[in-house]
């Protein structure tokens, strides 16, 4: 039996690279975007190999829509529709509103909202003629439920993909394709340090940071059977923010 595959962006990233190897593990074929960053192929290719699965990479910029359809198109015609997708670009430009530059605000709108567009419209057709139902979905952020001070532009991006989640679930229902968000807290990664850990704790309930394998696990978990009835939702993974 052919594996689903799975399309997913910013694949690069501490969080999307986790959400990558729990996917492979789990026997999805895997299309893996990134723009700069090709230093995570050749572990992927070596991790990969303990599965049955086919990886591909495709470099591109989620930014630049007509560069992005192309691409994903290109993908398409060659090796068939996805069956899910995983959005997890994103980036951040923080600073206080009053400073906050029109470039600040428009380069995390442009990659972390607009992007879900760039992404979604040119595959959901393909998905929807293959009439075997699929999965989308986007990595938002407890900032875009909550706010985060020094960071309006990046939480109005995350709260806009929430809104577009919860609209596009209702029109593809009927398709049987499930969108959801995931909304991670604070994450280990290389952008967080000591200060910011200490700080953070005092507002978690589990009073530590998560890891990128506890938002992989929540991918995995809604592109399963397990999740078939779960759609239009947003989904916390934060240790309880309070």
């Amino acid at each position: 039996m052919k594996n689903k595959s799975i399309l997913i962006t910013g694949a690069s990233g501490s969080i999307g690279l986790a959400i990558s190897k729990k996917i492979i593990s789990s026997g999805y074929d895997t299309i893996m975007c990134y723009n700069k960053n090709d230093s995570f192929i050749d572990d992927i290719k070596t991790y990969s190999k303990d599965y049955d699965v086919n990886i591909r990479f495709l470099k591109m910029d989620v930014s630049n829509r007509e560069e992005t359809k192309n691409i994903l198109l290109k993908d398409i015609e060659d090796n068939g529709a996805y069956y899910g997708v995983v959005l997890s670009s994103g980036i951040t430009m923080d600073n206080a509103f009053p400073a906050m530059t029109s470039d600040e605000w428009d380069k995390v709108i442009d990659v972390n909202l607009k992007s879900f567009y760039n992404i979604v419209n040119p595959i959901i057709m393909p998905m929807i003629r293959l009439k075997k139902g699929g999965r989308i979905i986007a990595i938002s952020s407890v900032s875009g439920i909550i706010g985060n001070r020094g960071q309006v532009n990046y939480a109005a991006s995350k709260a806009g993909l929430i809104g577009a989640v919860k609209s596009l679930a209702i029109e593809l229902g009927k398709r049987n394709i499930t969108v959801n968000c995931i909304a991670p807290g604070i994450i280990e990664s290389e952008m967080i340090n000591d200060e910011i850990i200490e700080h953070a704790k005092n507002m978690i309930a589990l009073k530590r940071i998560g890891k990128p394998v506890d938002v992989a696990n929540a991918v995995n978990f809604l592109l399963s059977e397990d999740a078939n009835y779960i759609t239009k939702q947003v989904i916390s993974v934060d240790g309880g923010m309070f």
